[in-house]
C-alpha cells in the first residue's frame, strides 16, 4: 500500500449530492461522480478549467458490490500535487487508481456500455438466446460472465440510465439505450 507523499496534507472528500465548496489551502479536495462529469461542479473554462479539486467514481455495475477500482478524474489545469496527494490517499484505503480525463463515462462505461448493447441487440434480432451469447462470451473470451447476464444483474434499467446520459453527451448510435433497457426503464417508471 502506498503512503501518502506528504504526511501534512489535508484533503476533503465530498460525496455524491454533498455541495462543493472550493478551498485552496488543502491540498486536495474529492468529489464523488456519478453519471456527471467533474465539470458540473468545478464550472467549464475554455480547456483551462482545473485547481486541486478532482473527481472519483468507484466502478460498479449497477446493484453489484462495488469493483476496487477508481477512476480519478483531471481536467487541464489540475495540480499535479493534487493528483499525487489525492492518488496515494486512494491506494493506501486499498482501491486501484487510474486517472482519466473528464469526460462522460470515463474510462470503463465509454468501453464497456456498448459492447453491452450489442450483445442486448443480438438478442432482441433473434441471432442466439441469452444463455448462448453468454456461454460464448464466457468460453470463446474468457469473461467470467456474459454481457447480457452481467446487464440484468446490474439491472437493466441502471443500464439504460448510463447509456441515455453517455448517448445525450457524445450522440454516438453504439451508446443508444438497446431496446431491453428503454423497456425496463419504462416499467420502472410506470410503476411496474
Amino acid at each position: 500500500m502506498a503512503a501518502v507523499a506528504d504526511p501534512d496534507a489535508e484533503m476533503v472528500i465530498y460525496l455524491s449530492g454533498t455541495r462543493l465548496q472550493s478551498d485552496s489551502s488543502k491540498s486536495a479536495i474529492l468529489v464523488e461522480l456519478g453519471l456527471e462529469s467533474l465539470g458540473f461542479h468545478t464550472g467549464e473554462a475554455a480547456g483551462e478549467e482545473g485547481s486541486n479539486i478532482l473527481g472519483f467514481a468507484r466502478y460498479r455495475n449497477g446493484a453489484d458490490v462495488p469493483s476496487s477500482l477508481i477512476e480519478l478524474v483531471t481536467q487541464p489545469k489540475t495540480s499535479p500535487q493534487a493528483v499525487a496527494c489525492a492518488r496515494a490517499l486512494l491506494e493506501s484505503a486499498g482501491f486501484t487508481v487510474t486517472i482519466c480525463s473528464d469526460q462522460a463515462g470515463r474510462i470503463i462505461d465509454r468501453l464497456v456500455r456498448p459492447k453491452y448493447n450489442a450483445a442486448l441487440r443480438l438478442l432482441d434480432e433473434g441471432l442466439a438466446s441469452q444463455k448462448d451469447i453468454d456461454l460464448t462470451c464466457r468460453l470463446g473470451l474468457g469473461y467470467p460472465d456474459g454481457p447480457i447476464e452481467r446487464t440484468v444483474r446490474g439491472g437493466l434499467a441502471y443500464h439504460h440510465d448510463v447509456c441515455k446520459a453517455l448517448f445525450e453527451s457524445y450522440g454516438t448510435p453504439a451508446f443508444a439505450p438497446a431496446r431491453r433497457a428503454v423497456v425496463a426503464a419504462q416499467r420502472r417508471e410506470g410503476g411496474d
